[in-house]
């Protein structure tokens, strides 16, 4: 009866890791779960901190009117070519261009599909007791580019405006004139 007994035994473990087996065919039906996180994340690669560190840089370059700016922010207007005036006339103003910038931390927004999250550092040339400032920033597609989200643009210019001199406001221009181009004044 030990004998019969055992094998009863073995036969139950046996039938057990059997029916197990079976069901191990359930978790191939639960990777589509898998699949859903694929599909949050990009199957592209992150773009290269180049790429993001580099839009921050041309909107702090004085020598390019903020008209010719306006793609560097996501859902930019009119408006948006003062804000991008003023924030590199501050930064030459309190004569902290060339300005030095890294992003490091690049990931997926876990919130919008697309959208690349990361830690932009922005240090100042010469001596600021404020450098450097690092800040997390958001960056969304653009073509074959990246633009700064709207979000992102509005911490960076208001950050950039307490005790920032105030750049002069030109006359308010026809809203007819779609060209990217404003005459000197």
């Amino acid at each position: 009866m030990p004998v019969s007994r055992a094998i009863l035994s073995a036969a139950t473990i046996v039938a057990a890791l059997g029916l197990c087996g079976c069901t191990t065919q359930g978790p191939p039906a639960a990777t589509p779960g898998s699949s859903v996180t694929a599909a949050t994340v990009p199957a592209h690669p992150l773009p290269e901190a180049a790429a993001l560190t580099d839009v921050v840089a041309r909107m702090s370059d004085p020598a390019v009117p903020g008209t010719d700016k306006l793609g560097l922010i996501d859902g930019s207007s009119a408006a948006d070519a003062s804000a991008m005036d003023g924030f590199a006339k501050a930064l030459s103003d309190n004569h902290l261009l060339p300005l030095t910038v890294t992003a490091t931390d690049l990931a997926w927004s876990e919130s919008t599909t697309g959208v690349v999250t990361a830690t932009v550092t922005i240090t100042g040339a010469g001596s600021s007791p404020d450098a450097p400032f690092s800040y997390p920033m958001e960056f969304v597609p653009a073509g074959d580019g990246w633009r700064l989200s709207r979000q992102s643009a509005n911490q960076l210019f208001s950050t950039a405006s307490p005790g920032s001199p105030e750049p002069a406001s030109p006359a308010p221009a026809s809203p007819a004139t779609p060209s990217s181009s404003v005459p000197p004044r």
